[in-house]
């Protein structure tokens, strides 16, 4: 196989050696990173209030349902790092598939995903810190100066830790994960237990089939965007792919680690939604889901109540409280890793100054791309610390999902654009490689077109902002973030192409490698002409 890369790619860039530190994560460090990713606690505290508020009893059908798009999206992940594992992933293959514009843009939306997310992680990071601690005037205080400076200083560690080493960053994750899991379960169980036995709160609720059944939401709109919040509880699991340069069969065992990630995050969050709705119930008043008073952050909410305040009940709630801690740390750290990888690929590939392809010597770790990532993400924390009283973060949180939606739902289509011409060499690539990829892209562009109609409503966003001349529209703020995080893109694409044209040229990252493998091979065979399932060295 390297004789055929070499013979069709050898000038690539992608086949050069980024100098990352190569056989460093296996198979089990590869899974807690995408894991760790999504931050399952944070998430869940941060979203699941406000999916309840929306739909109410079918949450947990919703919270399964999710979960179809990105398993589909992970196949195609799997399948294209098997032939291209490059950590610049989504935007490499995109390239690949469709041109070095949508590559461009595609990479954008993952910096751009992850730079909007940092603000949040930091900030619920430094709240948690000082609620542990039973600071609660402080820590329930999301825009206090102590907040944002013990956050920035969050983000500062976490960009130190990235740039000292993968393995440090992986050792690190298994240890916070593990905090993380291990509460969340005790959590359900307790709750569970609770209910079972009749010690829980008034307004409990026992479990009903109707709670899985979709048609019982209370309109197609909510049902629509309890989907598109529940998408972005799953959102992470790539960072698995993205250190596959750094994995020890870089072919196989990240593509394995984004599968396996997905279907770990589906089994927590039905278990944790579950438990949760029946201990805590629907209600709008106290400890119940549809409170709006707690709706940003259920989990500390229900800490106290499950186990308690007094002796080991206390040790037990303030470790829920560590565990959402931990969860922010985890995510904080893990939204770094993938996008100063991207970022480095992308320097590489020269779609961005040469500068972010540099590798430090001694850690063989991104160096401009890593700082650059945390310095960006704190200056735009400080900024949206400072709009509306902080609530632009919030709006910069439900913006992702935008972002999200572009760089997924792409990688699904390059995915089945790729392998076009040798879909029908089985039934299996038929399904894997086509069918599946692009009905996880078909919905994950669904939801994308549906999230810009719906956030076009300043009612659905904590700000608003008028266009200062004609026609003067009132848009929702969450539209108006992610306009401009999609226009600094375009702007920042047609600059770099005037600076740096030999990418956008083609000269660089060989755009033309996917029409070239059917017909070079024929069709009927595998992409390589072997039998890829068995093949050991691929």
């Amino acid at each position: 196989m390297s004789l055929f890369l070499e013979e069709i790619g050898g000038t690539d860039a992608a086949r050069k050696n980024k100098g990352l530190r190569g056989g460093a994560l296996g198979l089990v460090s590869s899974v807690v990173v995408g894991v760790a990713s999504t931050a399952p606690a944070y998430s869940l505290a941060a979203t699941l209030g406000f999916v309840v508020i929306l739909i109410g009893i079918t949450t947990p059908i919703v919270a399964i349902l999710a979960f179809v798009p990105m398993f589909c999206v992970a196949l195609a992940f799997k399948e294209m790092n098997k032939v291209d594992p490059d950590c610049g992933t989504s935007f490499t293959w995109a390239a690949r598939a469709f041109g070095p514009r949508t590559g461009w843009i595609t990479g954008w939306g993952v910096i751009a995903a992850d730079v909007l997310c940092m603000a949040s992680l930091g900030q619920i990071a430094a709240q948690y810190m000082f609620l542990l601690f039973n600071n609660s005037s402080i820590g329930a205080n999301p825009s206090s100066g102590w907040v944002l400076l013990l956050g920035c200083g969050w983000i500062a560690a976490m960009t130190v830790i990235c740039y000292i080493g993968i393995e440090v960053s992986a050792n690190m994750q298994k240890v916070l994960l593990s905090i993380e899991f291990t509460m969340l379960i005790v959590l359900s169980v307790v709750a569970l237990i609770k209910v079972g036995n009749g010690t829980a709160p008034v307004g409990h609720l026992p479990f009903s089939f109707n709670w899985l059944n979709p048609f019982k939401s209370s309109s197609l709109s909510s049902f629509a965007n309890g989907i598109l919040l529940m998408l972005f509880i799953y959102w992470g699991w790539d960072s698995a792919v993205n250190v596959n340069e750094e994995a020890k069969d870089p072919t196989t065992v990240p593509g394995k680690a984004a599968v396996y990630s997905t279907l770990l995050l589906l089994g927590i969050f039905a278990l944790v939604t579950i438990s949760v709705q029946s201990y805590a119930g629907l209600g709008t008043h106290g400890i119940g889901l549809g409170n709006p008073a707690h709706s940003n952050d259920v989990l500390s909410i229900l800490g106290s109540s499950v186990f308690g305040t007094n002796g080991f009940g206390s040790v037990l709630s303030h470790l829920l409280l560590l565990m959402v801690l931990s969860s922010a740390a985890a995510s904080t750290q893990t939204t770094i890793l993938p996008t100063a990888r991207v970022a480095l690929s992308m320097g590489v590939h020269e779609a961005l100054p040469k500068s972010f392809g540099n590798v430090h010597k001694k850690f063989l770790t991104p160096t401009v791309s890593t700082v650059s990532m945390g310095a960006v993400s704190i200056v735009l924390y400080v900024i949206m610390n400072h709009i509306s009283a902080g609530t632009v973060i919030a709006d910069a949180v439900s913006a992702i999902g935008v972002m999200i939606a572009l760089y997924y739902g792409m990688t699904g289509f390059s995915c089945a654009w790729f392998f076009r011409k040798t879909l029908l060499s089985s039934t299996r690539h038929f399904f894997i490689r086509g069918v599946l990829p692009t009905f996880g892209g078909l919905i994950l562009y669904g939801a994308l077109v549906f999230s810009f109609f719906h956030y076009w409503d300043p009612a659905n966003s904590y700000t608003s902002w008028t266009l200062p001349f004609a026609p003067h529209w009132h848009m929702g703020g969450i539209f108006v973030i992610d306009v401009v995080a999609l226009l600094i893109g375009v702007v920042l694409m047609f600059l770099t192409h005037a600076f740096r044209p030999r990418y956008f040229r083609g000269e660089v990252l060989n755009h033309t490698l996917a029409p070239l493998v059917p017909a070079i091979l024929g069709e009927g065979v595998g992409l390589f002409g072997i039998d890829e399932e068995s093949a050991p060295n691929k």
